[in-house]
């Protein structure tokens, strides 16, 4: 063996004890938790930010833990939705929280009953499916009362309205949103829907089908969107289209964003403020209660207030509820 060799083998060898060592050390400095929980959680798109900091505060709790989250964004596909809750069930999630792309989906459906026949604990948010059976726990805000306060309103600022509705005909929370606005306002002739649009609760979508609206000549002077980001683009696409009229614009979620035009300017009317915080830290409380064996309510229902110009100062700006 010549000089070279022998520094070739001298080195391979201390590259290996050097990792051996390496991973020894991380053994020995990471706490052994025997009883790691770990939990699945699928929302209908994180290309919202009420999404994500309803996320964040389950994440807290579960770093508080030392137990182990996978987070997944499907895009507003209910077939990938079903391929990140069956990959969560081979992966043995002892809990799954859900935000569903389509209330009604008979694949989605099925595989939570897949899901609950593993013994998974399933916990929906901000959202209900159209069959329960395979949910311990849905947590959503005060849905058809959102919809109530924003007709409420616009009944006591206008004598009568030509109304746009933004929809998202799958998402049921969506759906009880616009229910309780239209519901408030059966019955009242001054008051009248002219037209009506899925958007799927996106600004991107919400926008070009706003400016459609303006370029058909439907003549409307109000906009309640089913979710702030809705209001939004129909914001923006009015703004864009020079359109002629004043339109009273209604959201629901409460979001920075909102809560910022609202406080700056009267481009908007109100919104109802959600509070993701809440919802998220309600929803891991539930998930871990059921694993335990503990009673949890079928449905917690978080109360929702509404925001206008005149009581934006007891809200922050920067921040969600």
């Amino acid at each position: 063996m010549n000089r070279n060799q022998y520094i070739k083998i001298l080195i391979s060898a201390l590259i290996g004890i050097t990792i051996i060592l390496g991973v020894y050390w991380q053994y020995l400095t990471t706490p052994f938790n025997s009883n790691q929980l770990k939990i699945g959680a699928s929302y209908m798109t994180m290309n919202n930010d009420f999404y994500k900091i309803l996320n964040n505060e389950i994440e807290k709790e579960i770093a508080k833990n030392d137990d182990v989250l996978y987070t997944r964004d499907p895009a507003l596909s209910v077939d990938k939705q079903v391929e990140q809750i069956e990959s969560f069930i081979a992966n043995g999630v002892n809990i799954i929280i859900l935000n569903p792309v389509d209330a009604s989906s008979k694949k989605l459906l099925k595989v939570l009953k897949k899901a609950k026949y593993a013994g998974i604990k399933i916990v929906v948010v901000d959202s209900q499916l159209s069959d329960n059976s395979s949910v311990d726990s849905t947590i959503v805000s005060d849905n058809y009362q959102a919809g109530v306060l924003c007709a409420q309103h616009l009944m006591k600022e206008q004598s009568s309205a030509n109304i746009l509705l933004l929809e998202h005909d799958i998402a049921v929370s969506g759906v009880d949103r616009i229910k309780g606005f239209t519901d408030t306002i059966k019955g009242y002739d001054s008051y009248q829907v002219v037209d009506r649009r899925d958007c799927l609760g996106q600004t991107e979508i919400a926008m070009p089908q706003v400016q459609a609206v303006i370029e058909e000549g439907t003549t409307f002077d109000t906009v309640m969107a089913l979710n702030d980001q809705a209001a939004i683009g129909a914001l923006a696409a009015i703004k864009d289209s020079a359109y002629d009229k004043q339109v009273a614009i209604y959201g629901v979620d409460g979001s920075p964003d909102m809560k910022s035009i609202l406080a700056t300017s009267g481009e908007l009317e109100a919104t109802v403020a959600q509070s993701p915080m809440t919802i998220g830290q309600k929803a891991i409380q539930a998930g871990y209660q059921l694993y335990r064996g503990k009673k949890v309510a079928s449905e917690i229902i978080v109360p929702v207030k509404l925001i206008t110009a005149n009581n934006i100062s007891d809200y922050d700006l920067a921040g969600w509820q």
